[in-house]
């Protein structure tokens, strides 16, 4: 039974990074995920210290609110300062997170919290935390529900919302003449990723959130141009890193975010080599392109 909560949480988290990643790379700000999930440190030792406790909520409001503030910054980075997007993103992302790092540092004394327990996570933990009713009824780990209540979250969004993030995600020009207001379909979208990386670090840890965002976009994009599909794959590409990343783990005896994130790559250079837009698809085009070119000639 924890195979099943351990693949179950890992696929929850690539549907929603997977989805809001497509979005990302259309937008060129893929790495906008890595700096949420350095740049909310911050957030959660300041919401330790005022509420002295480990509770998630008030850890999970603190982060959130960190994560806007990051996106903020970046916004303001670029906008002002004429910096380009990933320019903006390091400075603001490793200037908070050096924050957080100073913060529980200084207070290494009182504060029981750990910095890298908070960044990398560990998914092999998440059936050991249960919601359990006065009855004696287990109703599954919390991860999974807070996971899947941000999931539904995500789909309704891009459901509704869906001609503003397919406009102003390919041209904002468009977007502005069409009267849709680029501004609000940026913070929704950051707010979002901010979100969905404070709700999964904590089971996953961030790196396996950044590898989630990234991955499965960027193999969805070699195989296909149309957006649909390309938000469909990118969930699958997701859940099959999930299930076969923890059978390796189990196999090997290894991590098993390390091997999830191992099944991404492996995806991506099969998308990369055999791919209908890259690779040997390409290769065998142009050398058919030269052939005939030569007997023209």
């Amino acid at each position: 039974m924890d195979a099943f909560w351990i693949i179950l949480t890992g696929s929850l988290v690539a549907s929603s990074c997977g989805l809001l990643g497509c979005f990302l790379l259309l937008r060129k700000m893929t790495m906008v995920g890595d700096a949420i999930s350095h740049a909310v440190l911050p957030g959660i030792a300041i919401a330790y210290l005022i509420t002295d406790s480990r509770a998630s909520f008030p850890m999970l409001l603190g982060a959130a609110i960190f994560g806007i503030i990051t996106t903020m910054l970046i916004e303001f980075f670029s906008k002002l300062g004429k910096l380009q997007e990933d320019a903006a993103i390091g400075v603001s992302f490793t200037w908070l997170f050096s924050i957080g790092v100073i913060l529980i540092s200084f207070f290494a004394g009182q504060v029981d919290l750990d910095q890298e327990c908070v960044l990398y996570g560990e998914i092999a933990y998440v059936p050991l935390q249960t919601i359990i009713l006065d009855n004696g009824i287990d109703l599954g780990p919390e991860a999974v529900w807070m996971l899947g209540f941000n999931l539904l979250v995500v789909i309704t969004v891009i459901v509704t919302g869906y001609k503003g993030l397919l406009v102003t995600s390919f041209d904002e020009l468009l977007a502005a003449s069409l009267g849709i207001s680029t501004v609000f379909w940026h913070y929704l979208l950051m707010s979002l990723v901010s979100l969905t990386t404070v709700f999964s670090f904590e089971s996953v840890g961030a790196i396996m959130v950044v590898a989630f965002l990234i991955g499965p976009p960027a193999i969805a994009y070699l195989l296909t141009d149309r957006l649909p599909r390309m938000l469909i794959l990118s969930v699958l590409a997701g859940i099959l890193s999930a299930i076969f990343g923890y059978f390796l783990a189990v196999g090997i005896n290894g991590s098993i975010a390390g091997a999830m994130a191992s099944v991404i790559g492996l995806q991506f250079i099969l998308a990369l080599f055999f791919g209908p837009k890259s690779g040997l698809n390409i290769l065998k085009s142009n050398l058919a392109k030269n052939e005939k070119q030569k007997i023209s000639a």
